[in-house]
């Protein structure tokens, strides 16, 4: 790229920052919202439909976009693999990569943090997880978005999670008994009022840990790319460029990292939870 072509793009990117209130934290906080078109500076940007029905918003925002990409993305991949296994008990090239990965989740998340039973709640662990990564790994992209830094869809994923664990522990308790066992043993009579309101809060306070941290994580590295970049134009300089370009390239090699461990994290969570709902006598 020549000196010419670099000054280009960074005038467009100085310009963009002017366009949305000429602060380094308006233009951050546009990058890293949600939108209702894409952005593909310095090219312009492509509307998305806006549909409004009975007073409701479903509008198709960038966020849902990619959130369908993410899906379709992994319903297409997943009957590839299995298809695979179909015409051969050995898998080859995308089919291998994945058998590794169901396998991780399967010996080191579901059977030592689930224990016995586990094999009822491996579709579930193994979808969260596939979700969150390929949708982790789809905002590393150049002018896509990260559905996973929508604390909306962090939020929807802890619910199937609180639901999971509750279901795991009715099942296996019967209702009851699980609400019952909530109360450990040998809790004085006075306590038990404040034991309860402690416990009921405790069934909650788990899933909204799971989507605040997924969704802080994956909105925090962005951020900081962001920040990074925008000293360039908070210092007037050029000559800042390099560094700044060179440490966002750092901490973007650093997001590939965290894109896989929180996956890992949300679903050995989600799965120690269960294990805890499902083995309440142990």
């Amino acid at each position: 790229m020549s000196e010419q072509q670099t000054t280009a793009i960074i005038d467009t990117l100085k310009q963009d920052s002017t366009a949305h209130g000429g602060s380094g934290s308006d233009w951050i906080m546009h990058h890293i919202m949600d939108s209702n078109k894409l952005d593909f500076a310095p090219f312009g940007s492509i509307p998305l439909p806006q549909i409004h029905l009975f007073g409701f918003d479903l509008s198709i925002t960038k966020h849902v976009l990619f959130l369908w990409i993410s899906a379709a993305l992994l319903v297409f991949l997943m009957i590839r693999v299995s298809k695979s296994y179909k015409k051969s008990l050995v898998p080859k090239g995308a089919g291998t990569l994945f058998e590794i990965l169901i396998e991780f989740v399967r010996d080191e998340i579901a059977k030592p943090t689930i224990g016995k039973g586990y094999e009822k709640f491996l579709p579930y662990l193994l979808t969260a997880f596939f979700f969150i990564l390929l949708s982790n790994f789809l905002g590393l992209i150049p002018y896509s978005a990260t559905v996973t830094s929508n604390i909306t869809v962090t939020s929807v994923l802890a619910i199937f999670s609180f639901f999971m664990i509750q279901l795991a522990g009715i099942s296996k308790n019967g209702l009851f008994g699980y609400f019952k066992g909530l109360i450990p043993h040998g809790v004085p009579v006075f306590l038990l009022p404040i034991m309860l309101v402690v416990e009921i809060l405790g069934l909650f306070t788990k899933p909204f840990a799971l989507a605040i941290r997924l969704f802080a994580n994956m909105t925090a590295g962005h951020i900081v790319i962001y920040a990074l970049i925008s000293l360039i134009f908070v210092l007037h300089s050029y000559f800042v460029a390099p560094v700044s370009i060179g440490m966002a390239l750092f901490i973007y090699l650093l997001e590939i990292l965290v894109a896989l461990l929180q996956a890992f994290i949300f679903t050995m969570l989600s799965s120690l939870f269960i294990g805890m709902a499902y083995h309440q006598d142990h």
